[in-house]
């Protein structure tokens, strides 16, 4: 019988979290974060897509995620898999740095969502176990962070991330839709308001989307609703009310999401992070 099981752990006051888990029937649907996100595998394998190619972490291996690089996950076989994951702010991620060559770098940027490194496993392991354990000082998990930091940058990343250039008409319309379901969060919007909003067709508008994005519109959507969902859960905001001022039908509608989302029940996110 699968046994699927999650531990997880938000900084009250940073952009940084960690979770601990086992999957064999959990199947995460694709996603991206708003932070850089390193994970480890520790037993079994798992595979994912990411960047338009197929993946896998076995035992051992990092992986390592650009901010708002979407992605999936399942277990490789019917024997699952176990792994640490590290959510690290781009702020915190960029402030390491500078502490590190004392100068402001820019944001690196990794090409290979898989590395197989055993001194970066080895490092991940260090930080996690510091967040997850609630025994180490906060001065140790500053310098685990910022240690662990330099060491996935130096021998992970590829080039810096720099602004982009004047965006083409594609990129623009993508723009202009990301606005629209930011703005308009809780709204019920439809392929025609998206289309209004940009000038441009319902279908240039999907397709400007998924290039721009890596995913559909309504999965945007979703995404945008289940993030500003847990910010409120973690702010203390009930589960029934979160669901409700985040545009979901209803608890259970937003618990089916969430679990898919982020591999946790909303209630086991609460219990986390405000401890009720």
């Amino acid at each position: 019988m699968a046994h699927d099981w999650s531990r997880y752990w938000r900084s009250p006051d940073r952009p940084l979290e960690a979770m601990h888990a086992h999957f064999e029937r959990h199947v995460y649907h694709r996603h991206s974060h708003e932070t850089y996100s390193f994970g480890v595998t520790e037993t079994g394998a798992q595979s994912f897509t990411c960047r338009g190619s197929a993946h896998t972490s076995a035992a051992g291996m990092v992986m390592a995620f650009n901010p708002e690089d979407p992605h999936d996950g399942h277990a490789t076989n019917a024997l699952g898999f176990t792994y640490k994951i590290v959510h690290i702010g781009t702020d915190l991620v960029s402030n390491a740095l500078t502490d590190v060559t004392g100068r402001h770098t820019g944001l690196p940027l990794f090409a290979a969502p898989v590395v197989d490194d055993p001194v970066l496993a080895s490092a991940l392991r260090e930080l996690h176990a510091a967040l997850l354990s609630g025994e180490a000082t906060a001065l140790r998990r500053d310098e685990l962070l910022t240690r662990t930091i330099a060491a996935i940058v130096r021998r992970a990343a590829t080039t810096p991330i720099r602004p982009a250039g004047r965006p083409g008409r594609s990129a623009r319309v993508a723009r202009q839709a990301r606005q629209l379901l930011h703005d308009r969060l809780r709204d019920d919007l439809t392929a025609d308001d998206l289309a209004r909003a940009t000038g441009a067709s319902r279908y240039a508008v999907y397709r400007a989307f998924r290039s721009e994005y890596g995913m559909a519109p309504s999965d945007y959507q979703r995404q945008l609703r289940l993030r500003k969902a847990r910010a409120l859960i973690a702010g203390g905001t009930p589960l029934g009310e979160a669901a409700m001022e985040t545009g979901f039908a209803d608890q259970s509608h937003l618990t089916r999401w969430f679990t898919r989302y982020f591999g946790l029940t909303p209630g086991t996110y609460r219990e986390a992070t405000t401890g009720a």
